[in-house]
């Protein structure tokens, strides 16, 4: 039974979810010239969006290299500009982000357990919060594991301070990974799966940030780096390096990050940090074999795949298929497992492509739960005259197998279907990074197996294997859902495990500013037909919830109910974490099923804790009514409404005096400027109705691409200042100051219980209109005044607020709250 999960794990791993393989004739011969490269080059950051995309494509596509890029975090700590997710959520939509620019620029994607717990000046903070000695044993892995020949780093470790302290650590960490990987003594429990390795190049690839500008590093002298020239275009492509990398990096589409290509000289620079120096500038693989003879017995196997490339026909890819099978059949008596692996899995693929041969597993079902019964239908279809049987299909980890021995004749379809029941013991479907609970800084992966793997694991699987005269080979898919949509026609999408059940709490924050009782809704989703048990809301001591418990039953696989419980309050203030629970047949399930769907990503299912925030609080709020100008997109319109104001949301196109009028305050969200080109025509309308009285927070923008320089009544600069000490001392400058004072009396306990920064993106310069509330600063760094900045402007009030209001409010921190109350009161 080991050997079976562990060749699952393996399948798993090497799969995926992705849509079928349908490359054309010139992509399979680009296959074929890789599969004929031995060489091996990891590029290492610390982010998603992070990565050279022109240099991951160059050494991809121009010289075939087997490249990966190892990304520290999963950029669970940066902002969204498609959705609400953040944290966990965004960090799941940025690995798929990041699989997808892989797919483009043909690179592999790899990841370690850190955590990007948001923005870090200095790599003493960074490393301090990331538990560095299990980085460092991540990345050692990795290397072990991928045994890049070359490394390049997109940062230098010589200069901490100069950028995000996580892109500084993570070149810092590759410097000591670089012998550690060597090192027989280091991480010994490793070597039960991977061998030593020793890179033989680190490399930093040098950019013109690094120089203060385009301007300066054109200026500089670049004659001691590599100066590496990568603006080739690939014919059988029909694209430019370039174009190849744009489209890969327009694939981080929740930074923002979309880019044209371009076309023409290109030109990369790296600066060789360790090992042997390169004569030939253009050759970074210079003095390491390449070729099948770093193989002992490869020779013939190199010389034999050179006269498939030569014979190669571009009308009829299938005539290679003997002399593949030939190959296959040579890879697999080698004795270098690495390359054995590797190349095996290639040629495989290539058979597959040149044949047109198609193999396919789908569930009836999207979903299914451990213990019952899915049907699976399959489908295996020859397209060429290549003569070969299907000799059988098997299902891991079910571990059913039909034995077929069927011709595959050409262009003649065979397909079957089985029934299988999932095993009782299957995982739940869900990141596996996100099955145990981590910490501010890491994530908790107990298996040494699994870290680096960048996707879901999915154990649904299939094998068919394949007689080609006396050559069998097995191809495995995984498992999918296909179905046809009436716009979209072919639909493919994962096939999930489910819990028998799953509950969300529906108010992910619910305030309770006085002792009355409040209702809490639970909805209850059923996983499977039938589903019957009770439900329960767990709450810390002083907290009563009534009733106990409540009975459900839900009669349809996806059909949902909602039930009530009354909470009533302690008396003082408290801050604590609701739990709901469904038993079944004496089992808890106390997970709540989130679906992330954009078009550009394979959909998601996330199984989280079904937990709410419940925030007991004294807080009192001016005024009812607010208009709340959307931006990057943000969830504090919800929190408002949980404090007991009517939020109305507008767009710029409907913003009018007359529109404005009725408004208490006008509250702009996050990013605003920097995404709602239509706002800047509304600037005066709001900064009359301002001058009449009413109340304009402005929360932060970021320096770039602002569509206004104008965002005030008075004059104001953003900067990169911020304070990434979400408990940094705040010391306030006017305790009297009316946003101090009413309706809450602010005090340094409201700064108590800030999650990840306390603020962001804070103007540097603004005119003397303006009044700084208070100053706080990270360790080290002079005190910072322009967190939040108010001014009266005619008979109202205009604020700018570069405090993380988006992070603190739907995380129900009770300061947050009593502060965003007092500066929508402030006209009161």
């Amino acid at each position: 039974m080991k050997n079976i999960s562990l060749l699952i794990f393996i399948l798993s791993y090497t799969l995926g979810f992705t849509q079928p393989q349908k490359p054309a004739s010139a992509e399979i011969y680009n296959k074929l010239e890789k599969l004929n490269f031995l060489g091996s080059a990891l590029y290492i950051a610390a982010h998603p969006d992070d990565e050279n995309t022109r240099l991951i494509s160059y050494l991809a596509n121009k010289l075939k290299a087997r490249t990966g890029y190892l990304s520290l975090t999963r950029g669970d700590g940066g902002q969204n500009l498609i959705g609400l997710e953040l944290r966990e959520q965004l960090g799941v939509i940025r690995t798929q982000e990041l699989i997808e620019a892989r797919k483009v620029d043909g690179g592999e994607q790899f990841f370690s357990r850190a955590n990007d717990f948001g923005f870090s000046k200095v790599p003493n903070e960074t490393l301090q919060i990331w538990d560095k000695e299990k980085v460092l044993q991540d990345m050692v892995w990795i290397i072990r594991k991928f045994q890049p020949d070359i490394i390049i780093n997109r940062f230098d470790h010589r200069s901490p301070g100069t950028t995000h302290g996580h892109h500084t650590s993570s070149a810092m960490l590759t410097q000591e990974a670089y012998s550690l990987a060597a090192d027989p003594n280091y991480e010994p429990e490793q070597l039960k799966y991977v061998q030593l390795w020793q890179p033989k190049r680190v490399m930093f690839n040098v950019s013109w940030w690094f120089f203060g500008g385009k301007d300066k590093f054109e200026k500089a002298d670049k004659s001691k780096y590599i100066n590496l020239q990568t603006g080739d275009y690939y014919p059988t492509l029909g694209l430019s390096n370039q174009e190849i990398a744009a489209l890969s990096r327009s694939k981080h589409k929740s930074q923002g990050f979309g880019t044209t290509g371009v076309r023409g000289d290109d030109m990369e620079y790296l600066e060789l940090i360790k090992g042997d120096n390169l004569k030939d500038k253009q050759n970074l693989f210079e003095g390491i074999d390449t070729s099948w003879n770093r193989v002992e017995g490869g020779k013939a196997i190199g010389d034999a795949i050179a006269v498939i490339i030569k014979n190669y026909d571009f009308r009829n890819p299938s005539a290679s298929v003997p002399e593949l099978l030939k190959v296959y059949s040579s890879i697999l008596k080698l004795e270098d497992k690495h390359w054995k692996s590797l190349k095996s899995k290639e040629i495989k693929e290539i058979i597959a492509l040149c044949t047109g041969l198609y193999l396919e597993a789908t569930a009836e079902n999207q979903s299914a739960t451990p213990g019952s019964n899915l049907k699976i239908r399959w489908e295996a279809t020859n397209r060429s005259n290549i003569v070969m049987k299907l000799s059988s299909v098997a299902l891991y980890p079910e571990g059913k197998t039909i034995t077929q021995d069927t011709l595959l004749a050409n262009n003649i379809s065979v397909d079957n279907s089985f029934d299988v029941v999932i095993p009782k013991s299957a995982n739940f479907t869900s990141p596996y990074w996100l099955t145990e609970k981590g910490d501010k800084g890491m994530y908790t992966v107990n298996d040494l197996q699994k870290i680096g793997i960048p996707d879901i694991i999915r154990e649904m699987s299939a094998t068919f294997t394949v007689k080609f005269g006396d050559v069998s080979i097995p191809f495995e898919r995984t498992i999918v859902y296909k179905y046809n949509d009436p716009v979209k026609g072919e639909v493919y999408e994962p096939l999930d495990i489910i819990p028998s059940v799953t509950t969300s709490i529906m108010n992910k924050v619910q305030l309770f500013k006085d002792n009355k009782r409040q209702t809490a809704s639970v909805k209850i989703k059923a996983g499977k037909d039938n589903c019957k048990g009770e439900l329960r809301l767990e709450l810390p001591d002083g907290w009563k919830v009534s009733p106990a418990s409540i009975p459900f039953e839900l009669v349809r696989k996806g059909s949902e109910t909602i039930v009530n419980f009354e909470i009533t309050p302690p008396d003082s203030p408290s801050e604590v974490t609701a739990k709901s629970i469904a038993t079944i047949d004496g089992e808890d399930f106390d997970r709540e099923q989130v679906i992330i769907n954009y078009p550009h990503i394979s959909i998601q299912q996330v199984l989280m804790p079904s937990t709410a925030k419940f925030t007991k609080v004294d807080l009192k709020i001016e005024g009812n009514s607010i208009a709340y100008i959307m931006g990057a997109g943000d969830s504090v319109p919800e929190s408002l409404r949980q404090m007991g104001y009517n939020v109305t949301l507008l767009t710029p196109e409907v913003i009018t005096m007359q529109t404005l009028s009725s408004y208490d305050a006008v509250v702009v969200g996050i990013r605003a400027y920097n995404v709602l080109d239509g706002i800047v025509f509304k600037q005066q309308v709001l900064f009359d109705y301002v001058a009449n009285g009413g109340t304009m927070v402005v929360q932060y923008n970021t320096t770039g691409d602002l569509v206004t320089r104008d965002i005030a009544p008075y004059p104001l600069r953003i900067s990169r200042d911020r304070v990434t000490e979400e408990d940094a001392k705040v010391n306030f400058l006017d305790t009297k100051h009316p946003v101090l004072n009413y309706p809450n009396k602010i005090t340094e306990k409201d700064f108590t219980g800030w999650v990840q920064e306390q603020g962001l993106y804070y103007p540097d310069e603004w005119g003397k209109e303006f009044t700084p509330i208070f100053t706080s600063h990270d360790k080290g760094e002079e005190a910072k005044k322009g967190g939040l900045l108010v001014a009266k402007y005619g008979k109202g009030y205009y604020i700018y607020t570069g405090l993380s209001f988006f992070r603190e409010l739907p995380e129900g921190v009770s300061g947050a709250y009593r502060l965003m109350a007092n500066l929508i009161a402030i006209g009161k």
